[in-house]
């Protein structure tokens, strides 16, 4: 079969069209003579099925392969593939075909056209170990919101036995609150015996206790609070659990990646001298230190962000196309000379919500040059569009601190004062004026 192509890009490539129980698979090969051929097939996706793909791709010559990213169903197809050859992860978005021809051979047919011409951009696919640790701070933070939704729950159960413990203490699942809960549960009743169970700074607010602890609680109420006391306390204890495998997960990571580097080193014998390199990916367990200096970024944060990001930033050429990535910066809608749109596009959601938190820390550090921006820029453009352009900015140090191997250099509160004086004398007197006075500025003589 002949058809006209445009500028190949591969010579022999393939089109995965990914289903549940099937993979249609689409082989396009360019003859030096300038013809085409296609070769199409289907298998299941059992894994001896997906193996025997990969064998029938080798055999065909196949070096590079695309398919959709459709919800989790490319992961099977994606494990057995990345070791025989390059498997490129598209956005479904980019693969839309022509309409009129949608069927799954057409489809795949399409993916390997679009696949030989270079009209398809690779998504980031992490490595193995990042993807693992992908699995477990998503999981963690999943089971952090049933935490969230159980202790809703429980207000609203002490709410319905009139005990306001919530209007006194700032948190009631802290030690004096779990100590009053527990006494409660097991059928205390009197007041001023559970405000006497307060600890620390909640001591002087033992009057106050005692009248939010008078309450009507039945024992409906009892059983119902232990229930969701159970809930939490098990939900806690898998939290940690996790904590403490992504903990080991790092760990073992980083002594692979000292083993391998190693082995590398010794087998590299026709090293220039004097040739510049880039700096090796840092280990997980010193960028975890290294993002923790920041301002906002705790050590749970900062184990959800590498476990986004890796520690790879030779993946993305600048700084931008990271924030791009992430899908914290504005979009481009541009057509006709106008801007239509400039929402955001969806990006790494995980990744996203990680910088949202830490960004919130950030800008509630005094000295920050994070509290700077979003003070600079809350009051007209509201706070959610505020936080997502300082968790940009965040992104952006984080990327440069990985790749540079640097720690975190704080620009100050002051920053932009001191970038643009002019602009901030004018912005004082306007103040100043506003306020009914009037103002002649004198410089101080020089130190």
């Amino acid at each position: 079969m002949e058809e006209v192509v445009m500028e190949v890009l591969f010579k022999t490539c393939a089109g995965l069209d990914v289903h549940q129980k099937t993979v249609w698979a689409c082989v396009r090969r360019l003859h030096p003579s300038g013809r085409v051929t296609k070769e199409v097939k289907c298998f299941a996706t059992m894994t001896k099925d997906l193996i025997a793909l990969a064998m029938w791709l080798k055999e065909r010559g196949v070096t590079h392969v695309a398919m959709e990213s459709t919800g989790v169903l490319w992961k099977p197809v994606y494990n057995i593939l990345e070791e025989h050859m390059d498997v490129w992860l598209c956005n479904a978005r980019d693969m839309r075909n022509v309409p009129g021809r949608k069927t799954d051979v057409k489809d795949c047919e399409w993916i390997a056209q679009l696949m030989q011409c270079g009209l398809l951009k690779k998504s980031f696919v992490p490595p193995k170990p990042v993807r693992d640790l992908r699995d477990l701070t998503r999981t963690r933070t999943c089971l952090e919101d049933d935490k969230t939704r159980v202790v809703n729950r429980l207000h609203k159960i002490l709410e319905d036995a009139n005990i306001k413990l919530s209007a006194v203490a700032s948190d009631i699942l802290g030690k004096s609150g779990r100590a009053m809960l527990n006494k409660l549960i097991a059928g205390e009743s009197d007041p001023a015996e559970l405000a006497s169970l307060a600890l620390g700074k909640l001591k002087k607010k033992t009057a106050s206790l005692a009248d939010s602890l008078q309450g009507h609680v039945s024992e409906h109420h009892r059983f119902m609070l232990r229930v969701q006391m159970e809930q939490v306390c098990a939900l806690e204890k898998e939290i940690d659990v996790l904590s403490e495998r992504i903990e080991q997960v790092m760990a073992a990571a980083d002594a692979q990646r000292r083993r391998d580097e190693e082995a590398a080193k010794a087998c590299e014998e026709t090293a220039l001298k004097g040739e510049q390199k880039e700096k090796p990916p840092l280990p997980f367990l010193e960028a975890l230190k290294l993002l923790m200096e920041t301002h906002g970024i705790k050590r749970r944060g900062a184990e959800n962000i590498l476990a986004e990001l890796g520690t790879d930033m030779s993946v993305w050429p600048t700084d931008r196309h990271c924030v791009s990535w992430a899908g914290i910066c504005p979009g481009n809608n541009q057509s006709a000379g106008k801007n239509r749109s400039g929402a955001s596009r969806k990006g790494n959601s995980w990744l996203r919500r990680a910088l949202n938190n830490a960004a919130w820390g950030g800008s509630r550090s005094k000295q920050s040059f994070f509290a700077a921006r979003y003070s600079r820029l809350v009051k007209r453009r509201g706070k959610p569009r505020t936080i997502q352009a300082v968790g940009n900015s965040m992104l952006k140090a984080i990327y440069h601190m990985l790749k540079e191997h640097k720690p975190y250099r704080n620009l100050g509160r002051e920053y932009y004062a001191s970038i643009n004086t002019k602009a901030q004398k004018r912005k004082l007197v306007k103040s100043l004026e506003a306020l009914g006075y009037s103002v002649e500025l004198k410089a101080l003589p020089a130190a």
